[in-house]
């Protein structure tokens, strides 16, 4: 990086304030770059924006005025379909550095927590290029359709609990992304677009190991906190998730993750 950064947190406060979605993504990458060299060590206490900066596009609804996607040889449904997965990779990219700056001063994080949740962050900002280009291809781009906020609402009402942010974000957004994906990519595959169905076979793949940093990490909050994980997520979730936990479950990229049933199938069976 240019001028890098003296601390962690003032890195990923740097892309958190960055609007432009290409350069947020290579800016991702060169923060993670220099953590793992070395050339940002130190940790540092910069506090991040209560929102990241947005493009002027596209337009945020609520999520209810967002039209379903509907999957088919045509164009317009695959895109519609990817411009809606490259919103959720743009804001998870947020997310995870917006983790790593606002909960630095959680008493009893080691190191590897933050090794993780940079690694994340670089991995969700390759996800929203592999996206972003596919686009291109199939001659559209991120920003022409409306998009909703609903995963930054999520962030919000989680601000000020680390454990809280893990339960919501990774251990139940970020989860259902690996039950619903799979059949995405069937159905992409059946239209004929491998290309699509390729992007969200690594993502689903990497998300699972998304997924298992925010149980591992969830269960060490609870082990500082002295909480049993089970209970205190089921706790959490009925607080701040608004809805059902929905089935049907990837119960077998769940469990790469560590995510066993106990965790996730009670709390399908009530409102919560």
């Amino acid at each position: 990086m240019t001028g890098r950064p003296t601390s962690l947190t003032a890195a990923s406060c740097a892309v958190l304030h960055c609007a432009d979605p290409a350069a947020k993504v290579r800016l991702s990458a060169a923060v993670a770059a220099d953590w793992r060299a070395g050339y940002i060590a130190d940790i540092g206490d910069t506090q991040p924006p209560g929102r990241p900066a947005r493009p002027v596009r596209p337009a945020l609804l609520a999520p209810k005025h967002v039209k379903r996607r509907r999957i088919s040889a045509a164009p317009a449904g695959r895109i519609a379909l990817l411009h809606a997965l490259a919103h959720i990779e743009l804001n998870a990219i947020d997310l995870a550095w917006d983790l790593i700056a606002r909960f630095t001063g959680t008493p009893g994080l080691p190191r590897a927590f933050f090794d993780d949740w940079v690694g994340v962050a670089a991995e969700e900002a390759t996800h929203f290029a592999l996206l972003n280009a596919r686009l291109a291809e199939l001659g559209a781009a991120y920003g022409d359709l409306p998009a909703h906020d609903g995963l930054w609402q999520a962030a919000e009402a989680t601000a000020h609990d680390l454990a809280a942010r893990l339960a919501i974000v990774p251990l139940v957004l970020e989860a259902r992304g690996l039950d619903v994906t799979p059949a995405m990519i069937e159905r992409l595959a059946a239209a004929g677009d491998t290309g699509s169905a390729a992007i969200l076979q690594t993502i689903h793949d990497e998300e699972i190991g998304h997924v298992a940093a925010g149980r591992r990490w969830f269960e060490h909050c609870c082990r500082e906190a002295g909480r049993e994980p089970v209970p205190a997520f089921h706790a959490l979730v009925r607080r701040y998730f608004r809805g059902l936990v929905k089935a049907p479950f990837n119960d077998a990229s769940r469990a790469l993750a560590g995510l066993t049933p106990d965790y996730y199938r009670p709390l399908a069976e009530a409102d919560v």
